[in-house]
């Protein structure tokens, strides 16, 4: 984890650093891409979801990417991926519940359908909450979960949030998110909880380097330059940080 400042902006219009092909199959395409993960060489790992795999894309290489993983259809063989992926401690044959577990609903200490997870290193837990339209975060140990963003029912106002989806927590606990039906970004700082800033996106979808098309998940790289999965552009575009 790392530090981006409180005011900072970023290039309106993005980069296109994988996809941008139209949907399919092939090394230059992505078909609905959702999670990804930047590194310290600003490689770019990717969830292709209905190609099933897993791609990198290299820092300068926007031509092609390389199948890391899957890739072989989806299923359950060993060489197969097929959409959930489930964490458990090195040695543990079982997994061991972190959040929620209460059953679908609305409530602080239940979700409906969680998506995206994000543990912050005080190991609180961040998740987005997709159709209740918010984001919580249950700190070590606790019962219930806190609204940091959201919950005001699904619309286009900077206080809501429109079936959000991947996050992103920085060392000053800001939090990012990709407001899915809005098409756009929103920062949320510490101290306002009360609603969100557009950051790039928002202008209706579209396929412009300015837009995009419901958008999932998102990374930074270290140099806080923005990643964002384009989910129906089957793209990742990068916006350089100012």
């Amino acid at each position: 984890m790392f530090n981006i400042p409180a005011n900072a902006t970023w290039a309106q219009s993005g980069v296109t650093i994988a996809g941008g092909h139209g949907e399919g199959g092939a090394t230059n395409q992505l078909n609905e891409p959702l999670g990804l993960f930047v590194d310290n060489v600003q490689t770019v790992v990717i969830a292709d979801q209905w190609n099933g795999r897993i791609m990198q894309w290299k820092n300068g290489d926007t031509t092609n990417g390389q199948v890391v993983a899957g890739g072989k259809g989806q299923g359950n063989g060993v060489h197969q991926l097929n959409s959930p992926v489930i964490r458990y401690q090195l040695g543990e044959k079982n997994g061991t519940l972190a959040v929620g577990g209460n059953g679908k609903g609305d409530g602080l200490s239940q979700f409906n359908l969680p998506t995206y997870p994000f543990v912050d290193r005080d190991h609180s837990v961040y998740v987005s909450d997709h159709y209740n339209h918010r984001v919580t975060k249950w700190n070590k140990g606790a019962k219930e979960g806190i609204v940091i963003a959201g919950g005001q029912d699904n619309e286009s106002a900077l206080t809501q949030l429109y079936y959000p989806n991947g996050l992103f927590v920085d060392t000053l606990g800001t939090l990012y998110v990709p407001d899915h039906m809005n098409h756009c970004v929103l920062r949320w700082t510490q101290g306002d909880k009360k609603q969100g800033t557009v950051i790039v996106g928002g202008d209706r979808k579209g396929a412009g380097a300015y837009q995009f098309q419901y958008p999932r998940g998102l990374s930074f790289d270290r140099h806080g330059n923005l990643y964002v999965a384009d989910h129906y552009n089957y793209r990742v575009q990068r916006f350089s940080i100012e």
